[in-house]
């Protein structure tokens, strides 16, 4: 006998997928909660969650057997994953100047010029834009994998004639 298992991901990670023993309850969104926190110590999950998250935001993904599985929901699915790639793509063009600043100051620390502590930590606050920048642009790189099978989907979808 397998035990039941309830999967959540995030909005913002759809790619994240955080298996929990039992059925979805307070308690099990509490447990995935912990595990989400677990993921983003340790440096597994990229994730940043500034403006704050709470139990209730978790996405609960549901299983359905093969045969139960529509062409819509193939659909549903792929505009998904294709909206993602849009709002990825957004963030990754609205950092990536800063962040190439940042990069271009970054070179500062490797020389014998002397810096000024101003410098110094105006370059610190510039490192979260560039932590940023780099983990929404991984992640973007990540999804335009799956946004070309989701592109595929919806080709075959506009070309056949619905019967």
């Amino acid at each position: 006998m397998t035990e039941n298992m309830v999967k959540y991901t995030l909005a913002a990670s759809p790619e994240v997928i955080l298996d929990i023993p039992g059925k979805d309850s307070v308690k099990a969104r509490e447990k995935a909660m912990d595990r989400l926190m677990e993921l983003m110590d340790d440096g597994t999950l990229a994730t940043d969650l500034e403006e704050g998250f709470s139990p209730q935001q978790l996405i609960e993904v549901k299983d359905l057997p093969p045969g139960d599985r529509s062409d819509e929901d193939g659909i549903t699915q792929a505009v998904q994953v294709l909206n993602n790639l849009a709002t990825l793509k957004l963030k990754v063009q609205e950092s990536r100047s800063e962040a190439l600043a940042v990069r271009a100051a970054v070179d500062i620390l490797f020389t014998d010029k002397l810096v000024s502590e101003e410098e110094i930590n105006d370059l610190k606050e510039g490192f979260k834009v560039l932590k940023t920048f780099a983990q929404a642009n991984l992640r973007y790189q990540e999804a335009r994998g799956k946004a070309e099978v989701a592109r595929e989907v919806l080709d075959r979808a506009l070309k056949s004639p619905q019967a």
